[in-house]
């Protein structure tokens, strides 16, 4: 074995006439080695000793709670809108409402609005309010007694805004074939005190 320091240090042993050699490994590698020890170290003590850092799991939650509270903020912000809001007429915004209404309203309410599960949304006989701001909030907070989902849950406000513009539009629409029949009165005309009162 030589002591060169040039050449490779070659051990005393050999197995099957291979000589093993001993180099030293480079000093950046060995230096990334030690940080890399350092490093794992200080995670320990950071996050598993003095538990001053947030795990995963911790950090997650914060983020969904964070998540959620913008969510609601939004989600407040439009149900406050609903009473003053006016359908759209953007023809954007309405074909975004068809597209929806077709994947979504359509099983129960029939692809033109004649109405199936769900009531006939082309005639005149609304049974919660024939109002534009009547059918957003009746699309946000659903029917659940009478089958219709809450839709807050699933759609965005602005995809819950762009249907129900959409289907302001069937209103007094032609069919070619006849919708479901109406499922309440006509507004009634204003007349006397009711006997009841």
């Amino acid at each position: 074995m030589s002591n060169d320091p040039k050449e490779p240090l070659l051990l005393d042993h050999d197995y099957d006439g291979i000589q093993e050699l001993d180099n030293n490994l480079p000093r950046w590698w060995v230096w990334l080695f030690y940080i890399t020890i350092i490093f794992a170290a200080a995670y320990l003590i950071y996050y598993h000793v003095t538990c001053t850092g947030d795990l995963s799991a911790a950090e997650y939650a914060k983020e969904m709670k964070a998540g959620e509270q913008i969510k609601a903020a939004a989600m407040g912000k439009f149900e406050a809108s609903i009473p003053t809001l006016l359908p759209s007429t953007d023809a954007t915004v309405l074909d975004s409402g068809r597209q929806t209404y077709a994947k979504f309203c359509a099983p129960c309410h029939r692809a033109d609005g004649g109405g199936l599960v769900g009531p006939n949304l082309t005639d005149d006989y609304w049974i919660h309010g024939s109002a534009f701001a009547d059918n957003v909030k009746v699309i946000w907070d659903g029917v659940p007694a009478k089958g219709m989902i809450t839709w807050k849950t699933v759609l965005k406000p602005d995809e819950i805004y762009s249907v129900a513009s959409y289907i302001y539009t069937l209103r007094g629409a032609k069919l070619a074939t006849p919708g479901k029949p109406p499922e309440n009165q006509a507004p009634a005309k204003a007349a006397g005190p009711s006997q009841f009162e």
